[in-house]
């Protein structure tokens, strides 16, 4: 069956594509402390990297396989990245201020389930409502489009903490009122 370049072809493709995401996966879970699943998945990961590269290098004067592989490459932080997306996993942190602190932003936001802390502060071109939001990951898009329909000309920062200690958000919200809010939005 190898010995069908096409076949060849699709194979060293197919793995390196396989591989480069489960890097991107293996990653993540390395950055966000989970050790045993990052672990797991390295070990699949390496398999598929010593499977693609050893199909190339037994091939080396054929061109065709390396442009695979390369390929392969490419596509594969493409798909891992669509993984990342769809995993989400952890918090994210938005800073929100507001061009009119007269919107009634903190309570609407509350309303939807988020945490929210938020100060008045004076800019450039004077009074804000600065609002900071922490949400789990995956509620991400959702908190944006809420920001832009409350006020759309709100200026947005986002991070993603390293550690969650304490607060309000641990004690009571942990996404229960947002899954149902989320739930809401997907029926519309």
């Amino acid at each position: 069956m190898l010995e069908n370049g096409i076949v060849m072809l699709v194979i060293i493709l197919s793995v390196n594509i396989v591989y480069v995401s489960l890097l991107t996966v293996r990653m993540i879970f390395t950055l966000k402390g989970k050790r045993y699943l990052a672990a797991s998945v390295g070990v699949f990961e390496i398999t598929a990297y010593t499977l693609g590269l050893g199909l190339v290098l037994e091939n080396l004067d054929q061109i065709q396989n390396l442009i695979a592989y390369a390929l392969g490459f490419g596509l594969g932080v493409i798909s891992g990245m669509k993984i990342e997306e769809k995993l989400a996993i952890g918090y994210i942190t938005v800073n929100v201020v507001s061009s009119n602190p007269d919107i009634p932003f903190t309570e609407s936001l509350r309303e939807k389930g988020y945490g929210v802390t938020s100060w008045f502060a004076y800019g450039m071109e004077g009074d804000r409502l600065v609002i900071q939001v922490l949400t789990p990951r995956r509620y991400e898009f959702m908190l944006y489009e809420t920001i832009k329909d409350i006020d759309p000309k709100a200026f947005i920062i986002a991070y993603e903490p390293r550690q969650i200690f304490g607060g309000f958000w641990v004690k009571k919200v942990k996404g229960r009122r947002l899954k149902r809010e989320e739930e809401k939005i997907q029926s519309e």
